[in-house]
């Protein structure tokens, strides 16, 4: 059996004590200088075991800061239950986002940008409409408590938005998000739909999301529909993978 290299073994032994908690999240890990001497190996092996840490997305260096293990509390998406918020907001200002975050209405921010585009195929597919079809494409960067989240890209028949507030980035963050907006045009939603996948980020997505080197993310493709009408698309939903859990239940 072969060997494994230094580093990976370092790299090995650090893994297991951050996941035992002996390097709790936040913590700073030894310096580069004092494992060396500790393993016995010179501080090349030692940066190539923290390089190996760092592409799993376990550690961060930060500047002046040190090593510190990475923190980042999940956010639990409640796939049955979440767009309750939207559908039944109550009296304070709330969508399935700034629930999944535990946030107030002022700590969400919304980056967005609006432009028409007409469907690819693929887009007409999910909609069941023509190829060509005018849309409006929505993008938004969503923010918690100061740290962008989350990435959407969402689509509606121009025909249904056109002229409305809808269409107006403006009014952007609307209470309620997506299903309100359907039911203030008349069409609230009765049915969500979403397929899951994951991937790598690109890399504007690894930027934007501020993500560590090494961590997938969660795409999640949803359809919105009034009846037999698909009146929403998201291509995509796009979540660092290391900062949320999906739940799923089925009563059967």
């Amino acid at each position: 059996m072969a060997i494994p290299p230094a580093y990976a073994r370092i790299a090995g032994e650090l893994r297991d004590l951050i996941r035992d908690g002996t390097y709790p999240p936040g913590s700073r890990l030894p310096t580069i200088s004092r494992l060396s001497a500790s393993y016995g190996v010179s501080e090349i092996v030692v940066r190539q075991a923290f390089s190996l840490l760092r592409s799993e997305g376990l550690i961060e260096t930060r500047r002046g800061g040190g090593t510190l293990v990475r923190a980042r509390p999940p956010a639990r998406r409640l796939a049955m239950e979440r767009y309750r918020a939207e559908t039944d907001p109550g009296t304070t200002p709330a969508t399935s986002f700034t629930v999944d975050h535990h946030i107030t209405w002022r700590d969400y921010r919304l980056d967005r940008s609006y432009s028409r585009r007409r469907a690819d195929e693929d887009l007409a597919a999910l909609f069941a409409l023509e190829p060509g079809t005018p849309l409006l494409r929505r993008h938004f960067v969503f923010w918690a408590r100061g740290e962008p989240q989350q990435i959407s890209t969402n689509y509606l028949p121009w025909s249904l938005v056109a002229g409305t507030p809808v269409a107006d980035p403006d009014r952007e963050p609307w209470p309620g998000g997506t299903p309100a907006q359907l039911a203030y045009l008349g069409h609230p939603a009765t049915r969500v739909e979403e397929s899951v996948r994951s991937r790598m980020p690109t890399p504007e997505e690894a930027a934007t999301l501020r993500m560590a080197p090494g961590v997938p993310v969660l795409t999640i493709t949803r359809r919105m529909l009034s009846g037999d009408q698909v009146l929403e698309v998201c291509r995509d939903i796009v979540l660092p993978a290391d900062r949320v859990v999906l739940d799923y239940a089925l009563d059967l």
